[in-house]
């Protein structure tokens, strides 16, 4: 299946082509695509697996777990001392750790999704550190010296991962072909969107879905409602790796690709806040 996730799109990608190579090497075959051949079959069957190579340790939560728990610690670390930097130095360090940031985040997300750096822990970790500069530098544009803004979006977020990770769980949404489909016509309009504002906004000072109206309310919603939809493809993903005896590796490509979803949503909910309070 694939997922609406770049990062870990890119990891089931990978996982077909390495399940072909180990089934030859005489590890199980693993059929036309992970699913057998109408793409949706029975996808952890006994020798039908992805497989670690020799030597390799398999994935498991353990690892999911200390990875994210890295690369979110990171995150949190650089976030205070570029939100700091700008509070108690100059606001434009702060703006400087967002644009930094920003774009060495964007590269290090294309680099692990394109290049297929997607077990890399140097590409992982230094996406974090970009993304730590700009969910610092964003957290004082929004907010400012505003704790009580940021307590809030904080508190949100975590809410949000904490109730979609039971909705899985509980299975309360199945993440069926149909739902990933959706969700990734979803997010590619929003892409679309988002660009043709930030031209408007350049070109002609128009920025209805990015300023302070009610249409800006709105878009800020839909952002919340798909960043929150996307754990449950990001969950789905990873829990297939894991059921599939993927290598150890591959929990870090696991670990960004929730990043990626957590920081999305934690700067729509700040922003969404940002308006309300103006």
């Amino acid at each position: 299946m694939r997922s609406s996730n770049p990062v870990f799109s890119s990891l089931t990608k990978t996982k077909t082509a390495a399940g072909q190579q180990y089934g030859q090497a005489g590890y199980g075959q693993y059929g036309q695509n992970n699913y057998g051949q109408a793409g949706y079959g029975t996808p952890y069957g006994a020798g039908a697996g992805y497989g670690a190579p020799t030597g390799e340790r398999a994935m498991t939560v353990d690892d999911v777990i200390s990875k994210t728990s890295l690369v979110l610690g990171i995150i949190v670390a650089l976030a205070a001392l570029s939100f700091g930097l700008g509070l108690f130095v100059s606001p434009i360090l702060a703006l400087a750790a967002f644009g930094i940031g920003a774009i060495g985040g964007l590269i290090m997300v294309l680099v692990a999704t394109f290049g297929k750096k997607w077990g890399s822990a140097p590409v992982t970790l230094a996406y974090a550190a970009f993304e730590g500069l700009f969910v610092g530098g964003f957290t004082f544009l929004m907010a400012g010296s505003n704790g009580g803004m940021i307590g809030q979006a904080v508190i949100a977020t975590i809410g949000v991962f904490v109730g979609m990770l039971w909705v899985y769980k509980a299975g309360v949404i199945r993440v069926t072909p149909k739902f990933t489909r959706f969700m990734t016509a979803a997010l590619v309009g929003v892409l679309f969107l988002s660009l043709g504002n930030l031209i408007g906004a350049v070109l002609f000072g128009f920025n209805p879905l990015r300023g302070d109206g009610p249409m800006a309310i709105l878009f800020s919603v839909v952002c919340i409602v798909l960043a929150s939809l996307s754990f449950l493809n990001d969950f789905d993903e990873a829990d297939q790796l894991i059921r599939s005896g993927a290598p150890a590796k591959m929990a870090w490509g696991v670990a960004l690709g929730l990043a990626v979803t957590l920081v999305w949503l934690y700067t729509e909910i700040l922003r969404l806040l940002s308006i309300l309070r103006d």
